[in-house]
């Protein structure tokens, strides 16, 4: 493990434990999790961030489905397709990712999360389904669109760009299979669970993950998952939708900060 500051090091487990409150009840840790890698250790080189990251954010991930799966009425298997056919996609993404301008791409999903945030502002009753884990409504076809727009399309994106994958996850999941944003959101970290053991793997395999730091900061990243599971369970809903809307905007926010920068 590098030199790491004793300051650094609070920061960071910080960091993580912020990350999976917010991964867990509606996605988007990453918003807070990669940039303090960034900022924390600059002298790293960007795989070895990226393979820590991964390291920290699947044992959140993993703990907070866990916890839904629990309490939430989800359908662990839909979930588990879900989740491979994201992993093939982000895998194919990542394949193309080199030959993709993050320039070109920005704008179009600045655009793509406005519009997202516009619409469940209008839509008050979006995502306050019953909570069935599919509810009748919910066809063959449906979850198989599901499979594959919303696993392989997301994947897709995951690995060609990136930031808001989870929060992408819960609102397609709720768009295309009618489930509460609860339900959605626990969905949407098994799905995670799946794209990120794939990811690690990866850059395990490559040597790119400092497991001593990771260590300690997925034990925050944990706890934090928990809380979230737990308050996202407890409050419902309305509370998710609230969290969501703060994390779409925080997203255009950094996309556009990033573009600006560029």
């Amino acid at each position: 493990m590098p030199d790491i500051t004793l300051t650094t090091l609070v920061v960071l487990c910080l960091a993580a434990a912020a990350a999976g409150w917010v991964d867990a009840v509606v996605g988007g840790g990453g918003l807070l999790l990669l940039p303090a890698l960034l900022l924390g250790l600059p002298q790293l080189p960007a795989a070895q961030i990226l393979g820590t990251n991964k390291a920290v954010a699947i044992v959140g991930t993993s703990g907070a489905a866990v916890t839904y799966a629990r309490r939430a009425p989800v359908k662990v298997g839909t979930a588990v397709r879900i989740g491979l056919a994201a992993l093939a996609g982000s895998m194919t993404g990542a394949f193309f990712a080199a030959g993709i301008s993050s320039e070109v791409l920005r704008p179009v999903i600045m655009v793509v999360l406005l519009a997202v945030a516009v619409f469940v502002l209008l839509r008050p009753q979006f995502g306050r389904a019953a909570g069935d884990a599919l509810p009748p409504a919910v066809t063959r076809a449906r979850t198989v669109t599901a499979i594959v727009l919303v696993g392989g399309g997301i994947g897709l994106y995951d690995g060609l760009f990136g930031p808001g994958t989870g929060t992408f996850l819960v609102l397609a999941l709720t768009a295309v299979l009618h489930l509460d944003l609860v339900t959605a959101s626990a969905t949407a970290k098994i799905v995670n669970v799946c794209t990120n053991a794939g990811a690690l793997a990866m850059f395990a395999h490559q040597g790119n993950v400092l497991w001593g730091l990771a260590a300690l900061m997925a034990v925050f990243n944990l706890a934090g998952g928990l809380l979230g599971a737990r308050m996202a369970l407890s409050k419902g809903s309305e509370f998710v939708r609230g969290v969501l809307l703060v994390v779409v905007f925080s997203l255009v926010a950094k996309l556009g900060f990033d573009q600006w920068q560029g």
